[in-house]
């Protein structure tokens, strides 16, 4: 008889030849869509486990717990919101177009991922622990990128006021928050054609936009 040598797994392998860093990433992506759709409290690991073909232990000896797997959802979730965030404050657009530009550009990135922002934003999630702590972080940025808005905004407006851009801020929180939640309720409505509606009540609201650049004609 041939002898053979037992092979060794490598510390770093996954399963079934997937490497441990491929194999996370494939359950970090269907973990976060099953905690987005169903909520941070109505999903199980072996909700996740089911969905991404594997078994539970696996996904405990890569993430120790649900709350281990939920935290690093939330940290790749916040951190896919904030690159479009940056990516619309660097823009030349100022004002009421910079906010319509910032509303669109969220509405093309979550078009294919729609359960990013529920799960960032899951009222069932933890107060406490990891993932509250990867929200608080995104949170205070998401917040003071917000205000440098709003305060540019108030100033083009000729409006200084501390009190009044505090309050102004809310309101816009309240607003984008809003928009993009009911935009999220109404799967049929495409981002080109959301994006035309905030410019059509914006503009009912507070007249011509001024300095849109329109993306894809959502002004026709």
């Amino acid at each position: 008889m041939t002898s053979t040598t037992p092979t060794r797994v490598r510390p770093n392998a996954g399963t079934k030849g997937v490497a441990r860093a491929d194999r996370e990433a494939q359950i970090v992506e269907v973990a976060c869509k099953a905690f987005g759709e169903r909520g941070y409290a109505n999903t199980s690991v072996a909700d996740v486990a089911e969905a991404a073909g594997i078994s539970k232990p696996l996904i405990y000896n890569y993430f120790g717990s649900k709350e281990g797997l939920h935290a690093v959802c939330v940290e790749h979730a916040a951190a896919t919101l904030w690159a479009e965030f940056e990516r619309s404050s660097h823009t030349d657009t100022v004002g009421l177009a910079r906010a319509v530009l910032t509303l669109d550009g969220m509405f093309r990135a979550l078009a294919p991922q729609p359960w990013i922002w529920r799960l960032v934003f899951d009222p069932t999630a933890p107060d406490e622990g990891a993932s509250h702590d990867a929200f608080q972080a995104y949170e205070q940025k998401l917040f003071t990128l917000g205000e440098d808005g709003v305060s540019e905004l108030m100033r083009l407006a000729g409006n200084d006021d501390h009190d009044d851009t505090s309050a102004m801020h809310a309101v816009w929180e309240s607003v984008f928050r809003s928009l993009v939640n009911w935009w999220l309720d109404h799967p049929e409505v495409s981002p080109e054609e959301m994006t035309a509606r905030c410019v059509r009540m914006f503009s009912t609201a507070f007249g011509p936009i001024e300095g849109f650049a329109d993306p894809a004609g959502t002004r026709a």
